[in-house]
């Protein structure tokens, strides 16, 4: 089940994941809603400000789940390149997929 900081991010109101955030010490990574957490769904939307918040309180930019697997990919989908090159800056990690890679792949990394 999501949480309020996962519908205040999911939503872009940075006041209200502030808020959350600070006042009532919110679980940042705790998993629930269809992106899994609230970095995921915030760098899928875009939403620079939440993520920028989220990274700064703590959020783990490599947390696994969700339809897109990690905010890494959910913002390389559809969140803009300075929300990805913000996740890289905190260290996100670079996830093939899926597909385990091997020499013997016909997929073309």
């Amino acid at each position: 089940m999501a949480r309020p900081l996962y519908y205040a991010a999911s939503v872009g109101v940075s006041g209200a994941v502030q808020q959350i955030l600070v006042d009532a010490g919110a679980e940042i990574d705790a998993q629930g809603g269809y992106y899994g957490n609230a970095l995921q769904v915030a760098s899928h939307r875009g939403y620079e400000k939440v993520v920028q918040l989220l990274l700064g309180a703590g959020a783990d930019v490599n947390a696994q789940g969700g339809f897109y697997g990690n905010a890494l990919q959910a913002a390389s989908y559809r969140g803009g390149e300075k929300v990805v090159q913000m996740l890289l800056d905190a260290g996100a990690k670079i996830i093939k997929g899926n597909i385990e890679s091997s020499e013997d792949s016909d997929v073309d990394w």
